[in-house]
């Protein structure tokens, strides 16, 4: 493949704008939606850039169909449009575990993303990923290296998995909430192993599973 032309700056505000547009939306832009989001005279400007960016191989385009636009790598291989999520580290299905800080990983580069749907994305709003240890939700069918994604909250009602935050022992977990009169009892789904059990004052909430992904899938 031969190297990619430099782009100029209206070539690449409208390739910005498709790659946003499809990260937010999980479907590519129409022309007249790019003609508006770039603020261009008209259809056929856009027309003649997108043709130019399908000729430099930034883009595969389909001019017969209305969103028929495809981001390619530098390979020239297609992009995946589903969004990521960070996974911003570890967390316990089992004993607690020490926590991350979700607000610093989220952001940097350093941290593997993982894909989620597009409708995922768009129900919740802002997720973040945890890779699980231990077994302490098998019968949830959470198991040991599943990743949870979890949307960030800091309540939620009896039943729901949460990550949990006890505070005195600065520990995180992943088990299914529920308040007990002035207490919390974080329940395991396994059998084998014992709730823990805190005063409600010391566990705080930092987010809902919102959806497993398997390790094997």
């Amino acid at each position: 493949m031969t190297a990619r032309r430099q782009l100029p700056p209206r070539r690449r505000r409208i390739l910005e704008f498709i790659r946003e547009f499809i990260a937010d939306n999980g479907i590519p832009p129409t022309v007249r939606d790019v003609q508006k989001a770039c603020d261009i005279s008209s259809t056929s400007v856009v027309d003649y850039n997108l043709r130019i960016l399908d000729r430099d191989r930034y883009l595969s385009r389909r001019p017969d169909v209305a969103r028929g636009i495809e981001l390619l790598d530098e390979a020239g291989q297609p992009v995946s449009s589903a969004p990521r999520v960070h996974i911003v580290g570890s967390i316990a299905a089992g004993l607690p575990i020490p926590a991350f800080s979700t607000e610093e990983a989220a952001s940097s580069a350093e941290f593997d993303t993982i894909e989620v749907s597009p409708e995922l994305a768009r129900r919740h709003g802002r997720l973040y990923g945890l890779t699980v240890n231990g077994t302490s939700m098998i019968d949830a069918l959470v198991d040991d290296g599943d990743v949870v994604i979890v949307k960030p909250a800091n309540e939620a009602v009896n039943g729901e998995m949460v990550v949990a935050w006890l505070k005195d022992e600065e520990e995180a977990t992943l088990k299914k909430f529920y308040l007990e009169g002035d207490r919390v009892r974080l329940q395991p789904a396994n059998s084998q192993m014992e709730p823990i059990y805190s005063p409600a004052s010391n566990v705080e909430i930092r987010g809902k599973v919102v959806e497993v992904i398997r390790k094997y899938a």
